[in-house]
């Protein structure tokens, strides 16, 4: 879940800012995840446990998104479109 208090929020976010101005392509996106994540994983331990919590946190992230934006995405684009026939 991303929602962490404001404060926390406020140590992360001009590194965050930097990131959007200059990740422009899927290649370089995947890359910065994987960094994060690679980084995270072995900051926790390196093991098993700390790859499964890692793998739960991109699962976790890629749902948040999915609900958040891409839904209501598709879901606009059925009322302009029409549904598919079931």
């Amino acid at each position: 879940m991303p929602y962490i208090p404001q404060k926390e929020r406020e140590l992360f976010d001009l590194s965050i800012h930097c990131l959007d101005t200059t990740v422009q392509t899927e290649g370089q996106l995947n890359y910065v995840i994987s960094r994060l994540a690679i980084n995270f994983a072995r900051n926790q331990g390196g093991n098993y446990a700390a790859y499964n919590k890692t793998v739960g946190v991109l699962e976790s992230a890629k749902l948040e998104f999915y609900r958040r934006h891409v839904a209501p995405y598709e879901d606009k684009k059925i009322k302009e479109n029409g549904d598919v026939p079931s």
